[in-house]
């Protein structure tokens, strides 16, 4: 795994392509994956706490309870899939990851990426009891997808969703995960930063990610980030790792984000995302120089899409052609810099506020058209 930069935004820190999903790693048909030596660390300062008469401390016994009452509704999903070799040979292919029940009727939230191209779907929960389960849907954007299995009328727990809007810095969360395939594993941390884009593709991004410390491995996505109440507060997604295993910084999810989602999957049966409708690319400085723009970072919009809430609101597109090295582009357009104030230079800036809004609201779009500087108000549209 590279290494790379980060840098400071408004709306907290940008990492780049650095990050592990930590749901595909335990395909048991690839890598494997050497004993280390675990690394004990002490506390230092404070008053110790006073044993419980059960032998616990109250943060221990607390501790305890959570884990007790939530085990059971954490899920060991097992992924079977084919591939196919160099001279097209089929070859199956295992891999697993995590989830937890949220509703006693059967629905089970993960990672998109633990179960994206599976032909078949095995979730245990911690009762050991076993299912075949069936995708309901997916949004690949966030990474989240929503099972469903048949509890045939045996009463099955299901996890409390916190607020992931109330967190602080600092406060004690758990995760529940089976990583290394090692099921029902419990780790402790805290939250160590709020608000993070963690980018995991060109166009895709953990948004207001939940960073911790709580060792979070390969197995462990898709399965809860649990607050001291027992309520999930975020989905374990992804790991900043040189190595494959855990450095101690982990990112999940936010709960209020994949509620909203499987709240979409079980009534609409899809995802309603809001839609802008425009063609545009980032630009950057030598660029704009050659261009002679106004500012050297925003979208310069190519096409505003038919018919899309871009046209509509009279967003332009460009009006001819030109090469820049072997590039080809279409200049003349408007040149977005902010939407709702918060600054624009690529189209995952787009999609990071497009994915906070619902169709049918209002953004306000700050651009450039020609030399002067001008607002535009739109209503977004729902993507079909």
């Amino acid at each position: 795994m590279r290494t790379g930069s980060h840098s400071n935004t408004a709306n907290g820190v940008r990492w780049a392509v650095l990050i592990a999903l930590v749901g595909l790693g335990a395909y048991w048909s690839g890598a494997r994956w050497g004993a280390r030596e675990p690394v004990r660390v002490e506390a230092v300062g404070g008053q110790k706490e006073a044993p419980s008469s059960s032998g616990f401390t109250e943060e221990e016994a607390r501790t305890v309870k959570i884990y007790r009452q939530a085990a059971p509704a954490v899920a060991n999903i097992i992924t079977q899939a084919v591939e196919y070799d160099f001279f097209e040979n089929a070859v199956p292919v295992e891999g697993a990851g995590s989830g937890f029940v949220i509703d006693p009727r059967g629905y089970v939230l993960t990672n998109n990426h633990v179960v994206e191209g599976s032909q078949n779907i095995q979730v245990t929960l911690g009762d050991r009891s076993r299912y075949t389960a069936k995708l309901v849907g997916a949004d690949p954007r966030n990474d989240i997808a929503l099972l469903r299995i048949d509890p045939k009328n045996k009463a099955i727990a299901a996890l409390p969703l916190g607020d992931s809007a109330a967190l602080q810095v600092g406060q004690s969360v758990l995760a529940i995960g089976n990583p290394f395939g090692f099921s029902s594993t419990l780790t402790k941390g805290v939250i160590s930063a709020l608000g993070r884009t963690v980018q995991t593709s060109e166009t895709t991004a953990i948004d207001q990610a939940i960073q911790t410390d709580a060792a979070i491995n390969r197995g462990n996505s898709g399965g809860p980030l649990l607050n001291s109440h027992g309520e999930v507060i975020g989905i374990n997604t992804a790991i900043y790792t040189p190595s494959g295993t855990t450095a101690g910084i982990g990112f999940a999810t936010p709960i209020n984000i994949a509620k909203r989602i499987a709240q979409d999957l079980i009534t609409e049966g899809r995802v309603r995302r809001a839609y802008l409708g425009v063609s545009a690319i980032g630009l950057w400085p030598d660029l704009s120089q050659a261009l002679k723009l106004p500012v050297e970072q925003g979208l310069l919009v190519e096409r505003a899409l038919q018919g899309s809430p871009a046209a509509q609101a009279g967003i332009r597109g460009g009006d001819h052609a030109v090469l820049a090295g072997l590039q080809r582009l279409v200049i003349g357009g408007d040149i977005i810099v902010a939407i709702d104030g918060r600054e624009t230079a690529s189209n995952l800036d787009v999609n990071l506020v497009l994915n906070q809004k619902r169709p049918g609201d209002v953004i306000r779009l700050t651009l450039y058209r020609g030399g002067k500087k001008m607002d535009l108000s739109v209503t977004l549209g729902e993507e079909r």
